[in-house]
């Protein structure tokens, strides 16, 4: 078992950044993939980006490239999730999973989920 707890959310103007951290416990964290997907209200969830166990190779949605940066720190079993230039529409839960299949944009791949942190971006 992986236990996930994802920080870092909150009210943010749009330009704005906030770093997400997902903490994990458990199992050996490094030996997994992680994963951030999001879900706005009526929305199905979205895959966000992807950051493979040693975080050497990472795969991003197309429409986020550049504003968001996913990076994972083994020794502290935290992933995080960099966000530039926020926009109103990047407004909604943001999720981390853990994969031990490696990183991918499929969120059947996920083995595990955190509890979800809320991101609110105003115009």
């Amino acid at each position: 078992q992986v236990q996930l707890v994802e920080s870092g959310g909150g009210l943010v103007q749009a330009g704005g950044s906030l770093r997400l951290s997902c903490a994990a416990s458990g199992r050996t964290f490094s030996s997994y993939a992680m994963g951030w997907f999001r879900q706005a209200p009526g929305k199905e969830r979205e895959f966000v980006a992807a950051i493979s166990w040693s975080g050497a190779s990472t795969t991003y949605a197309d429409s986020l490239k550049g504003r968001f940066t996913i990076s994972k720190d083994n020794a502290k079993n935290t992933v995080y999730l960099q966000m530039n230039s926020l926009k109103p529409e990047d407004t909604a839960v943001y999720f981390c999973a853990a994969s031990p299949y490696g990183p991918s944009n499929w969120y059947r791949r996920y083995d595990y989920w955190g509890q979800g942190t809320q991101v609110t971006v105003s115009s």
